[in-house]
């Protein structure tokens, strides 16, 4: 079968495509004939080696995919690794079924991207009616749902960053109050102005570097900074437990991969999600509907912040 196959750690340009043997579920999987597989930010950093998890040569990255069963379900699966493929094997207890109303972009938009999205508003922050959230790449994927999110469960105000006009408005679109840029320098000050001269009580974080610590600066009293990823690919500075303590701040860290340790803590929020998606009051957005065969173009774009929300791979080209 046709698949992703890296033999070297690197960037966009490791990333070929191959003829490989095709998986062989074991007990408790699922094999899986892809229509879609999912592409995520943390793809770049598996393929370079440099993810939370350390990866192993050869490898074909996908951590989500969505196509059929050999009985005729229709699912989306968690996989680990293994997604950009014609084929794949997903343990049964993560493999959810789709709803017919929902594609198979806004799918895998919602089972990695949307739970994460919900986890970082219900599960980490503990996000109550009227408070104040700033997302950081609202047009992005976890982003656009974020922002929609946030707004449905009674924040008071949604500050997003983006880092095009073009990407700002279109998160005014999906129910931010105000959109920023998102540019390190001067952040904390364009947070604080865009909620009212005030500072903020929720920032949902993936940058790091220096706009963690703008965004840590920007926190109210009280205050939560949850962070999910390094896009940056910078390290941010070390917070002093004083800071911490001085105006009762928390940060805290989100990993979706700590809950496949419980998967009904994917499919329970992923039910909600569809039920959103399907009464038309949640949108995931999809961004890019790429040929596997242009699986390098994909990354790059993804990397050079060209894209917005969901990208999905069509393993048939």
């Amino acid at each position: 079968m046709r698949a992703v196959q890296i033999a070297e750690f690197g960037g966009p340009e490791v990333l070929k495509v191959s003829d490989v043997a095709e998986p062989v579920a074991g007990d408790g999987q699922l094999l899986i004939t892809v229509d879609r597989a999912g592409i995520n930010y943390a793809d770049t950093h598996q393929v370079e080696n440099s993810y939370l998890s350390k990866a192993q040569l050869p490898l074909t990255p996908g951590g989500e995919v969505v196509g059929h069963t050999p009985d005729g379900r229709r699912v989306v699966a968690l996989v680990g690794s293994g997604g950009y493929a014609e084929k794949a094997v997903a343990q049964a207890a993560v493999a959810f079924d789709v709803p017919e109303e929902v594609s198979d972009g806004a799918a895998l938009a919602l089972v990695v991207q949307g739970t994460t999205a919900w986890h970082l508003l219900k599960t980490m922050s503990h996000m109550a009616p009227g408070e104040s959230v700033l997302v950081h790449a609202g047009a992005g994927g976890v982003g656009s749902l974020a922002v929609q999110l946030a707004k449905l469960w009674g924040a008071g105000r949604v500050i997003a960053t983006a880092s095009s006009e073009e990407k700002r408005n279109q998160t005014i679109e999906l129910g931010a109050d105000v959109a920023i840029d998102g540019t390190p320098e001067g952040l904390k000050d364009r947070i604080i102005e865009a909620n009212g001269g005030k500072p903020v009580d929720i920032v949902l974080e993936m940058v790091g570097g220096p706009t963690f610590d703008e965004s840590f600066a920007a926190l109210a009293p009280f205050g939560r900074l949850v962070t999910f990823g390094a896009a940056s690919r910078q390290a941010a500075a070390a917070i002093d437990p004083g800071r911490l303590m001085k105006g009762s701040k928390t940060i805290a860290g989100f990993w979706l991969v700590d809950c496949l340790r419980d998967p009904a803590t994917v499919s329970g929020p992923l039910a909600e999600l569809f039920e959103l998606t399907v009464s038309g009051k949640l949108t995931a957005i999809v961004g890019g509907d790429y040929a596997l065969s242009d699986v390098a173009t994909a990354h790059e774009d993804m990397r050079a912040r060209r894209t917005v929300g969901k990208l999905v791979l069509d393993p048939t080209r």
